[in-house]
């Protein structure tokens, strides 16, 4: 394609983007779901698995082959841009109020799903068309694993704050859990992707690289972040400039980070976990939030429902793996942080609730999977699966947390209460 053409598919590419996002999302809204679910599945419905189907030649006249690397680089910039933000709605506080029931629910919601996880993964590992063939046994367990552990820590931070549950017993610890779960899940997966097909040398520089360069940006780069901060808050407003400095900030933090062999959501979490509360987050979000979330995460979302081949769950096997993967998500992850919570104090409402929320995989399992797929770890078969299971485990917490604790709340006159 000429650069022309190129450009002109790029913006017709947005157009049914923006357009099917906006009618989906509203749909779900009507639903009880939150806009980002119908998000998840308008990008299905633009890939192989419902347009490519039944529309094949026009899905191809929109998603030209040639145009999918511009797709993809936007899709990065948005999911990047959006893991900034949330850094820096990142409150280490949470860690601090209930630390030992969050310490035991995430290890719980993290060692029973990837246990379980591991299993699939011994099961599946020689079926064809889910793992690569260049994926080891042991990369295998540990990628599915990790997939499998993975909460949707952003969602979950939205129907806390919709829901007015900030600050209380049930807020605080469904999201200090939640951070450390995802956390530990990022973990091994920088794990998996350093030592994937590269030999140990990249692998200890991923590793090493990473772990120096967040304790760098949590110490050092805090500190120096501060006077930025201070700047912002005597000028009472982020000025054009300042904010060109920190999207430099956050390219180079993406860029450091892709570039040692991790992805560069790492560089921009970090980087916004690093930033000054107060003025210089508050003006970020209000900037940069409705356009890294209405124009830029949509092309995630889309990228990642074209590469999504729902066709292939078509056979009993396939069909059979799919149940087994989903019923090993819900009761590895739900069943044991209710669990958990309830040995650790919780009344039974609010385990119920927590193992609701922290059962949700939403945008931070496709960005897993993303991962996995363009580095090879996992095909096409198994990608589709995991997304299915994403979608159908974000579906059900918005109505399930209802049904378990919000009407229960409300009768009572307990929503929204504080700790």
């Amino acid at each position: 394609m000429s650069n022309q053409e190129l450009s002109a598919a790029f913006f017709l590419q947005m157009a049914v983007i923006l357009g099917s996002c906006r009618l989906v999302g509203m749909a779900a809204r009507r639903l009880g779901q939150p806009q980002v679910v119908g998000e998840m599945i308008a990008g299905v419905i633009l890939g192989p698995s419902l347009l490519g189907w039944k529309f094949p030649q026009f899905m191809a006249e929109i998603f030209p082959k040639d145009s999918l690397k511009l797709l993809f680089v936007g899709a990065q910039l948005g999911v990047g841009l959006y893991m900034f933000l949330v850094g820096t709605e990142f409150d280490i506080s949470t860690f601090t109020r209930r630390l030992r029931s969050a310490a035991a629910v995430s290890i719980s919601g993290m060692l029973a799903p990837f246990l379980l996880g591991a299993g699939l993964a011994l099961w599946l590992y020689h079926t064809p068309g889910l793992f690569s063939a260049k994926a080891t046994q042991v990369e295998a367990i540990l990628f599915l694993g990790a997939a499998m552990s993975i909460t949707a820590f952003p969602m979950l931070a939205r129907i806390i704050y919709e829901r007015g549950l900030t600050g209380t017993p049930l807020g605080t610890l469904a999201l200090a859990a939640g951070a450390i779960d995802d956390a530990a899940a990022w973990c091994v997966l920088a794990i998996v992707l350093a030592s994937f097909g590269a030999g140990p040398a990249v692998a200890i520089k991923a590793i090493a690289g990473g772990a120096l360069y967040g304790v760098l940006m949590l110490t050092i780069g805090r500190r120096l972040l501060a006077h930025l901060g201070a700047a912002v808050d005597r000028a009472g407003r982020l000025s054009p400039a300042m904010l060109g400095f920190v999207l430099l900030l956050f390219a180079l933090a993406a860029f450091l980070t892709d570039t040692i062999g991790i992805h560069a959501v790492f560089g921009g979490f970090i980087l916004g976990a690093a930033m000054p509360r107060g003025t210089l987050t508050r003006e970020l979000q209000r900037q940069i939030e409705p356009f890294a979330v209405v124009f830029l995460l949509p092309m995630f979302f889309t990228f990642s429902g074209l590469n999504t081949r729902l066709d292939l769950v078509n056979n009993p096997q396939m069909l059979l793996i799919a149940g087994a993967v989903l019923v090993a998500a819900v009761a590895g992850k739900g069943a044991a942080c209710w669990a958990a919570a309830r040995l650790t104090g919780a009344d039974q409402r609010t385990a119920l609730a927590v193992g609701t929320l922290m059962n949700a995989r939403g945008l931070m399992e496709l960005i897993i999977l993303n991962i996995g797929l363009q580095r090879g770890v996992i095909e096409p078969g198994l990608f589709s699966v995991m997304v299915l299971m994403a979608i159908v485990t974000t579906l059900m917490a918005s109505p399930v947390f209802e049904w378990v604790y919000g009407r229960h709340a409300r009768a009572a006159g307990t929503f929204g209460a504080g700790a």
